[in-house]
């Protein structure tokens, strides 16, 4: 099955990082990331000179706010092409490692976060016991993720909606992981002080995700080619009359070392 190319790999060509770029710019411009992303900030209550982390830290967008906020922050990224990505954005503060095994001594940090990598671990729960294990007593964390079971598109006919929305499941290694975020970073020794949600919507058709997803719903035998053209007909139909949505809704869960 054709997937979009992952955020995890270690390696990708220019072409591949490109689009990963363009795709992590084009979501932090919408008012679902940004308006959680402020909320999880506000929640952390950064103080000048903490020591912070970001895992996953992409484009370094939000290395760059931990550090405005006043704190020694740094970004843990595995795929090499975002780090100098982000170095070039935002100075050398990006260091290579994993989720499941960051590269910090225990008891490290003042402040964790982590947004949208544990929809793509498929071993989240030892996630959430590194990011515990990296924080100080008294230390906050911050694990921003989507929850694909949430996501919503219309219009279009419901059998072939459902279809779509199954194939999207597929394209996670842990679709549903903000549903999960909870009982992992408790039973990682955490306790969750507060959780907040923004749904990610999606300005437009994006044709490229259509695509691949229906193409596999098409090789699974779950929807038939006219079923696929005439959905991408409502859909554009949709989209042209104001009668259009497709959104995915994000949490953030926010805990503490006690």
């Amino acid at each position: 099955m054709t997937q979009p190319p992952s955020f995890r790999a270690e390696k990708t060509d220019d072409a591949q990082l490109a689009r990963l770029v363009e795709v992590l710019d084009r979501q932090a411009a919408t008012p679902g990331v940004t308006r959680l992303r402020a909320w999880a900030q506000d929640a952390l209550a950064v103080r000048p000179g903490e020591r912070a982390l970001d895992i996953g830290s992409g484009t370094g967008s939000e290395v760059a706010a931990l550090r405005a906020a006043g704190a020694d922050a740094v970004g843990v990224e595995p795929n090499a092409g975002m780090r100098a990505v982000a170095a070039a954005r935002h100075g050398d503060h990006f260091v290579d490692g994993d989720a499941l095994a960051l590269p910090f001594a225990d008891a490290s940090f003042d402040v964790v976060r982590c947004e949208r990598v544990f929809q793509h671990l498929t071993d989240p729960a030892a996630a959430a016991r590194e990011i515990a294990r990296v924080l100080r007593p008294g230390g906050r964390t911050a694990v921003l993720d989507s929850d694909w079971a949430t996501a919503i598109t219309h219009p279009g006919d419901p059998e072939v909606v459902a279809a779509f929305m199954g194939t999207m499941l597929g394209f996670s290694a842990n679709p549903y992981a903000a549903r999960r975020l909870p009982g992992q970073l408790t039973a990682a020794g955490l306790r969750v002080t507060d959780i907040g949600s923004h749904a990610l919507i999606q300005p437009g058709i994006d044709t490229e995700l259509l695509t691949m997803a229906l193409g596999a719903a098409i090789a699974q035998g779950a929807i038939t080619e006219p079923q696929r053209d005439r959905f991408l007909e409502d859909l554009r139909a949709g989209e042209a009359a104001g009668d259009f949505h497709m959104s995915v809704t994000m949490f953030a869960v926010i805990a503490v070392r006690d």
